[in-house]
């Protein structure tokens, strides 16, 4: 199943995110797709936002891993734009971080292909005019 929807601006991306926040559950791997600065930080900012996280929400580009905890649940926000080789992964301990309690969102999922769990949603955002379309898919 598939659902598209066009945000026009960052507040609608956010506004977006909160309102999904409820579609997801603890072991839920959501992998992010998207061109550069199409918005997929954004939309992770607005999810956190609608499961009440209220701190400060920061790209893990450098990091490659955020964490966020919650009463119910960790969620993770991984950005792989930057690993050179998805063996990095493994050498990371990352595995470990794949928990039946957690949420995981993963940006450029491609680049740990063979080291990453499978997606149960995949969530697509690409330019159109000044916008975005978000396409999820379960």
């Amino acid at each position: 199943m598939a659902k598209k929807v066009y945000l026009e601006n960052n507040e609608e991306m956010l506004e977006f995110g909160a309102k999904l926040s409820k579609s997801f559950q603890a072991g839920d791997v959501v992998y992010l797709n998207g061109d550069l600065g199409a918005g997929k930080t954004t939309l992770v900012k607005g999810i956190l936002s609608g499961m009440g996280y209220n701190g400060n929400v920061k790209s893990p580009t450098y990091t490659l891993v955020e964490e966020y905890p919650f009463s119910n649940c960790i969620v993770f926000h991984y950005d792989l734009y930057r690993l050179a080789d998805p063996e990095e992964l493994e050498w990371m301990g990352f595995r470990d971080n794949f928990e039946a309690n957690a949420i995981s969102f993963i940006e450029w999922p491609e680049k740990g292909a063979g080291y990453l769990p499978l997606a149960t949603k995949e969530i697509f955002i690409a330019y159109q005019d000044e916008g975005r379309v978000v396409e999820i898919k379960h």
